[in-house]
């Protein structure tokens, strides 16, 4: 709560054309006390207070300069999260205040976990982490209040595992995330804990192959959409940015030895390739890489493979098997990107390399 009676005394004085000897004079006060007020050393009696409120026509909250507090539970818990933003020294002091105010608030708990969490991480209070762990376990049982749909359970499990890895707990930190994996979201984290720091590395492959796997299959996902929204403003020279940079990390991925899906996702790659080429006014790279991607195509179309078995950093025995929903052949994945793709020019070109008239 700001004061600002020092401030406010010396405005409205002024706003009178009086001088601090007039308004001693009115006061019944030494000059010496009015310039104190005014310059913040020392503060007015109650009775002084509400003569110069009445003096000056105005409110005793307005001469203080009080402003009430928006304590609403939606306007505490953006307090929280501006301290979480501008990691303020004060916001473990203010959390815990109005954490005795809200201790049955959802939000506010786990808000006031991620501030004795996150302010934590540096210097590893343990303290501090204790009280984030308790925190975190009590917004599981509010969970039921949660209205944000980007809030899940993993969520708080994922910081609950963290916490306990700030503590150097490794095998709690092991336990919790392990069951709590659903569907291996938490593969790299396990993974990286055993690797780093309980030096258990087979077991670590196990979690970090399927963290590789899922990740070259978000990447592929992620930049094919952007390849449409970049195509919908007209924005070739991103498609192209896009799909190079992900041709990078495919072909750094990709061991040279028989065909599997991976070179299915590869001809979806060429033909993306291929249409960046020929809206940025290169139709001879781009009649190449239409070409090489039916080539590929028709090569896995010949003997099909959905296994993903020749990706680098795998052993042999490390064999995945994906779908996707494209087409049923290579060929018909390359028609239904040029079919959404919609460009004229592009389809022309298709037609004309495939012979699809």
């Amino acid at each position: 709560m700001e004061i600002k009676l020092a401030e406010n005394i010396r405005i409205l004085r002024k706003e009178r054309a009086l001088t601090q000897e007039q308004l001693a004079e009115i006061l019944n006060v030494t000059v010496g006390a009015v310039h104190k007020w005014e310059t913040g050393l020392s503060v007015p009696e109650l009775k002084l207070i509400l003569e110069m409120a009445d003096y000056f026509d105005t409110s005793v909250d307005a001469l203080l300069g009080y402003e009430m507090k928006d304590n609403s539970e939606k306007s505490i818990s953006n307090r929280l999260e501006d301290y979480l933003r501008t990691m303020a020294p004060e916001g473990l002091v203010e959390t815990e205040k109005i954490l005795k105010k809200y201790p049955n608030s959802f939000d506010i708990v786990l808000n006031g976990a991620k501030i004795y969490l996150f302010y934590s991480t540096g210097n590893r209070n343990r303290k501090n982490l204790r009280r984030a762990l308790e925190l975190l376990e009590k917004s599981l049982v509010l969970f039921s209040q949660n209205k944000d749909p980007k809030i899940g359970t993993q969520t708080i499990y994922g910081m609950m595992g963290l916490t306990y890895e700030l503590l150097n707990e490794h095998e709690e930190a092991l336990e919790i995330l392990k069951s709590h994996n659903v569907q291996g979201v938490f593969d790299e984290y396990i993974g990286q804990i055993l690797a780093m720091d309980l030096k258990r590395f087979d077991e670590a492959e196990n979690y970090l192959r399927n963290t590789l796997l899922n990740s070259f299959i978000t990447l592929f996902d992620t930049a094919m959409g952007y390849v449409f929204v970049f195509n919908s403003r007209k924005d070739y020279y991103s498609v192209k940015e896009i799909v190079q940079f992900t041709g990078t990390l495919f072909d750094g991925l990709k061991i040279e030895s028989g065909i599997d899906y991976m070179d299915k996702v590869k001809t979806i790659h060429l033909v993306c390739e291929s249409f960046a080429f020929l809206k940025t006014g290169e139709e001879t790279a781009a009649r190449k890489a239409l070409k090489d991607g039916l080539d590929l195509a028709e090569r896995f179309d010949q003997s099909p493979d959905y296994s993903i078995n020749n990706i680098r950093f795998l052993s042999s025995q490390d064999v995945s098997y994906i779908h996707d929903v494209l087409g049923e052949t290579a060929k018909e994945s390359i028609e239904t990107v040029v079919r959404i793709l919609d460009d004229a020019e592009f389809t022309g070109l298709w037609k004309e390399i495939s012979g699809n008239e």
